[in-house]
C-alpha cells in the first residue's frame, strides 16, 4: 500500500500547477528556494493535519466553506500571479540583499509558499479523497497516525520534486537575464489560470 501510495503521489506532484509557478519563481530568486519550498512544505503539512483530526471531511461536506476557500485561494493566487508578471524576477549579478532585508524577504517567500499550499482546495480535496484509500483498520497504527505518514510522504516527494524544479531553473536560466524574465511572466501567467479555472467552477456549480 505504501509503495502504491508513493507512486500516486509522485505522478500528481510532477503534474505542474502552481506549486511549480512559485518553485520557479523561487528559483529565479536563488536564495529563497528553501524557504518557498519549505512553506508550501508546512501547508501541505497544515492540511494532512486537519485531514487526520477529521475537519477535512467536514469542510468538503458544506458546500459553501468549500466555496469559500476556493474564492480565498483563487484570489490570493490571482494576487500573486498578477505581481509576479508585473514584477517579475530579475537577475542582476553580485546582488545579494542584507540581512534584515534577507530575512524579510525568506520569511515572505515562505509565508506566500504556505499560502498556495494551504489555501488550495484542491489539495484539500484530494487528500480527503485519497490518503483514507491507502489507510488499514487493522494496522498497528491508528488510522490518523496513517494519515499523518502518508501526508509526511507526499510531502517527502514535493520537497524533493519542487527542490529540483527550483534550482533547476536558477541552473538554467541564472545566466539569461531575459529569459529568466520571460519564464518567471509565464509562471505568473499559471498562476493567474490556476485562478481563474479556480473561479470558473465555482461560477459553473453556483449556475448549475
Amino acid at each position: 500500500m505504501l509503495t502504491a501510495f508513493w507512486i500516486v503521489s509522485f505522478s500528481l506532484v510532477m503534474v505542474p500547477g502552481a506549486d511549480w509557478a512559485y518553485a520557479i519563481s523561487a528559483g529565479l530568486r536563488g536564495s529563497v528556494i528553501a524557504p518557498a519550498v519549505g512553506g508550501m512544505l508546512l501547508g501541505y503539512l497544515a492540511i494532512t493535519l486537519v485531514v487526520a483530526a477529521g475537519v477535512g471531511a467536514l469542510v468538503t461536506s458544506v458546500p459553501a466553506l468549500l466555496s469559500v476557500l476556493t474564492v480565498v485561494g483563487g484570489a490570493y493566487l490571482l494576487w500573486l500571479g498578477v505581481r509576479t508578471v508585473m514584477h517579475p524576477a530579475e537577475l542582476s549579478a553580485g546582488q545579494e540583499d542584507g540581512p534584515k532585508t534577507g530575512r524579510q524577504s525568506r520569511w515572505g517567500w515562505s509565508m506566500r509558499g504556505f499560502a498556495i499550499s494551504g489555501l488550495n482546495p484542491k489539495a484539500i480535496l484530494l487528500f480527503v479523497a485519497l490518503l483514507p484509500q491507502f489507510t488499514r483498520r487493522d494496522a498497528g497504527w491508528s488510522v490518523s497516525a496513517q494519515i499523518v505518514a502518508l501526508g509526511v510522504l507526499h510531502m517527502i516527494n514535493c520537497a524533493s520534486v519542487y527542490s529540483v524544479v527550483g534550482f533547476g531553473s536558477k541552473a538554467v536560466l541564472g545566466t539569461r537575464p531575459a529569459a529568466a524574465r520571460r519564464v518567471s511572466q509565464l509562471s505568473g501567467v499559471a498562476m493567474i489560470l490556476v485562478a481563474v479555472l479556480l473561479f470558473a467552477e465555482q461560477v459553473f456549480a453556483f449556475t448549475r
